[in-house]
């Protein structure tokens, strides 16, 4: 099982999120990890707005990672979630976001999380499921690709 389909759960995939910018998409998943785990949703947004304010966490492609530590947090967490339209996200190539992978981790948080930042960076360098990814019609789909796609892919 790979690291993507222990962390995201189906509820935590939302597709066509009507937001205009990094910080509402922050505010969405801070209400979302809320309401599944308990974490104050402006402790969702100051860990994920702290780790922006050292470096774009955008990849490029369309693509952002954004990811902190979350205070109360047991083990990690992720969202992915497809914007409506994208947004400006200060990203290496200049190109503005659709796609995000939100990734929660606890404060005490070992290598793991690297490990997830890493298997989540090799999903997204592959063309094919970035572009499918913007396409599919429903959120149980996107799970499945982003839970079962082939770490060798």
């Amino acid at each position: 099982m790979s690291l993507i389909a222990k962390i995201l759960s189906p509820e935590h995939v939302l597709l066509d999120l009507d937001v205009s910018s990094k910080k509402r998409v922050f505010e969405q998943v801070g209400i979302l990890f809320e309401n599944s785990h308990g974490i104050a949703r402006s402790d969702v947004f100051d860990c994920l707005f702290a780790r922006e304010k050292l470096g774009s966490t955008g990849l490029g492609q369309g693509v952002a990672i954004p990811h902190g530590r979350a205070k109360g947090l047991k083990e990690a967490t992720g969202a992915y979630i497809r914007l409506k339209a994208p947004i400006p996200y200060d990203s290496p190539d200049g190109k503005p976001v659709q796609s995000l992978f939100v990734l929660l981790v606890p404060d005490q948080a070992n290598d793991l999380h690297l490990q997830v930042l890493s298997e989540l960076a090799h999903r997204f360098s592959n063309r094919q499921l970035r572009e499918t990814l913007l396409t599919v019609a429903d959120a149980a789909t996107a799970y499945r690709l982003l839970a079962e796609w082939p770490a060798h892919a």
